[in-house]
């Protein structure tokens, strides 16, 4: 017992050195501000970042549909395409012949 408080008493500098450096290499790589914890939200951001890029690119086609159903410039091939569409007046494939 003596000779292991003799040596904490001796190497008190030692011991708290080792204390403070353990805590900080725990810290990291396993805190909050860790390693594992920066990868964990560095995959967050990247799939955040692709879902906003879709919904971006959403956002932008039905911007450009509305653009084609304004009355100044209406497209009447579109219009036709949303009729076949919502009314089920043709089917994907199918072929139209003119008879005259």
């Amino acid at each position: 017992m003596k000779k292991l408080l003799f040596f904490l008493s001796k190497n008190k500098f030692l011991i708290i050195n080792l204390l403070i450096f353990s805590y900080i290499f725990l810290n990291l790589f396993d805190g909050n501000r860790g390693y594992f914890s920066y990868i964990k939200k560095n995959d967050i951001l990247k799939s955040k970042t692709n879902e906003e890029k879709k919904l971006f690119d959403n956002l932008n086609s039905l911007k450009m549909k509305n653009s084609l159903l304004l009355e100044e410039n209406i497209n009447l091939d579109f219009l036709d395409q949303l009729y076949r569409e919502y009314f089920t007046l043709g089917k994907k494939g199918e072929k139209f012949f003119l008879i005259k």
